[in-house]
């Protein structure tokens, strides 16, 4: 339920950028799930979760991806290097929003507080990992060997833009499928966690 494939796209442009750590635009989208019963929410979150369109199915959140490089090289009589680089990676995190009923039993909005808040967390998982590789990859850019062209240059820049990009969808993945194997054991040691902190008083009922 938890797996999704994330959309990356890769821009390049060779301008000027001053310099500075990877950039992160993040925005939120969110879709209405109704239903008064476990069986409802879940129809529900099949029925208007994000789509993948890579396998047609839909999910209870999602985050879509989109990374930006600029690059500015610096040329001389016989070398080419990187000047400076900036990557950009904007993110738009999809989740879900109960239409909850007046009479909602609690057992239900207990369940649904913590599968939302896993839900979330989730998702701000696969945002965080997509920062870090952002940043990995003005690292390496900006430490690319000197060429002797700066179409050699491009062309090394490139490179290491596949690598990067590489490693970041198979960290998402490799993320997903561990959360996936967890994800029944997960919830429900959530669940009996604020369980035992609304009967301690520390959590309003729910």
């Amino acid at each position: 339920m938890m797996k999704r494939p994330l959309l990356c796209a890769l821009m390049l442009a060779l301008t000027a950028m001053p310099a500075g750590a990877a950039n992160l635009v993040k925005t939120y989208s969110y879709f209405s799930v109704g239903g008064r019963t476990l069986d409802d929410i879940q129809n529900q979150l099949s029925r208007n979760g994000p789509e993948v369109k890579s396998t047609g199915s839909r999910h209870p959140g999602a985050t879509q991806m989109a990374f930006t490089t600029r690059i500015s090289y610096a040329q001389s009589a016989q070398s080419c290097r990187v000047a400076d680089a900036a990557v950009t990676v904007k993110v738009k995190v999809i989740l879900p929003e109960w239409r909850r009923p007046r009479k909602s039993d609690p057992d239900v909005r207990l369940f649904w507080d913590t599968l939302s808040a896993d839900i979330k967390r989730h998702e701000e998982r696969h945002v965080e990992i997509a920062k870090n590789h952002a940043r990995a990859l003005e690292d390496a850019l900006k430490a690319a060997p000197v060429q002797k062209t700066c179409e050699q240059a491009k062309v090394k820049a490139a490179a290491i833009q596949v690598a990067e990009l590489a490693r970041h969808d198979q960290d998402q993945l490799r993320f997903d499928r561990v959360e996936s194997v967890n994800f029944e054991s997960r919830i429900l040691r959530l669940m009996r966690y604020r369980m035992e902190r609304v009967e301690a008083g520390q959590l309003p009922p729910p």
